[in-house]
């Protein structure tokens, strides 16, 4: 007997749209399977068997965070299908930076209407997103709230697990001056500063279709929706053959709040301005919101996802490493006896 309730339907919740949508979203959860996966969509938890080979104390690490405000640009763009992908990232990213592997990912949609489609395509991004971290899309929860949000209106957050053997743990001990920041290239803005960035574009009341010379021909609402990059493979390969001394994902707050994150007291990164490969987005931003160049640094990736620290005898072999592995990697800078923690000139 199907399940159905015409008197929730009646204040707005309608749970054969959320049977609708598991369906739905299962042939895209489905390629996110790993051997470790021991429950199936649906249940009330996900299980996820350990697999404990060759580590001898094996420390879980986990990260949670979810899009923000670029949401805004998928309603007005009436585009759903890649902010799966940025949930994903800005979780798994984080993970990474002690040198955990991700192992699992869990979603949660809040929206004032369920559209099956609509839900489908979020989680084919989030699907997407596991994929290119190598994790499992083990569980999640979407959560019909009418009232608490508008119909055409939603929420999204992530979880993940990852796990790293405890001598394998990436920290800053050995960190010394002379030591070299790695950039890896961003895709763009990624999943922060959205709120500033609505406001300078106003967003609201601008064509964001329309195709614009400085983005190179795209509008600007499809770069502004470009997905945050996802760095776990290429740097999971990194890990396995360097030295890694310190890594930082550059989120809000830009090289100034996140570079330091990875640097111990007494040290900071002195960063080359000029060998920063500043995407066009962020010279339009600064343009058009008047904003002054620390501001656009202490705010936005500028073009950086993720900054990494090796021995200088290592930094060549490094960055060698990660362009095999599809990252356009190059050196940024250096870290410096400081209390400074990021110079910038």
């Amino acid at each position: 007997m199907e399940s159905r309730s015409d008197v929730y339907a009646s204040a707005g919740v309608d749970i054969t749209a959320g049977y609708k949508s598991v369906e739905l979203m299962k042939e895209h959860i489905a390629k996110t399977m790993t051997k470790g996966v021991c429950s199936d969509v649906g249940g009330f938890g996900g299980l996820f068997e350990l697999d404990l080979e060759g580590m001898t104390k094996p420390i879980l690490v986990s990260g949670t965070d979810g899009v923000g405000t670029k949401l805004k640009i998928a309603f007005l763009m009436d585009k759903h299908d890649t902010v799966g992908i940025d949930c994903v990232a800005m979780c798994v990213n984080d993970i990474i930076c002690c040198g955990a592997k991700p192992l699992f990912f869990l979603d949660y949609i809040a929206c004032g209407k369920n559209y099956p489609e609509r839900i489908a395509d979020i989680v084919k991004g989030v699907s997407e997103g596991c994929v290119q971290a190598g994790a499992a899309l083990i569980g999640g929860e979407t959560a019909e709230m009418p009232g608490f949000y508008p119909e055409d209106e939603y929420d999204l957050a992530g979880y993940s697990t990852g796990v790293v053997d405890k001598s394998k743990i990436i920290d800053n001990k050995t960190m010394k001056a002379g030591d070299v920041v790695i950039a890896l290239p961003s895709s763009g803005v990624h999943s922060n500063g959205f709120s500033l960035v609505r406001k300078v574009f106003d967003v609201e009341n601008r064509d964001m279709k329309a195709p614009l010379e400085a983005l190179g021909g795209k509008s600007l609402g499809e770069t502004l929706l470009t997905p945050t990059k996802i760095y776990v493979k290429p740097v999971l390969k990194l890990l396995e053959n360097a030295t890694v001394k310190g890594i930082s994902h550059i989120t809000g707050g830009g090289f100034y709040e996140n570079i330091p994150r990875s640097i111990p007291e007494g040290f900071g990164a002195a960063i080359d301005k000029q060998a920063v490969k500043i995407l066009p987005i962020f010279d339009m931003l600064a343009k058009e919101g008047g904003i002054e160049e620390r501001d656009m640094f202490n705010t936005f990736n500028m073009g950086v996802g993720m900054s990494i620290v090796v021995d200088q005898d290592d930094a060549d072999k490094a960055v060698e490493l990660l362009n095999a592995e599809g990252e356009a990697a190059y050196i940024m800078g250096e870290i410096i006896k400081s209390d400074e923690k990021v110079v910038i000139k």
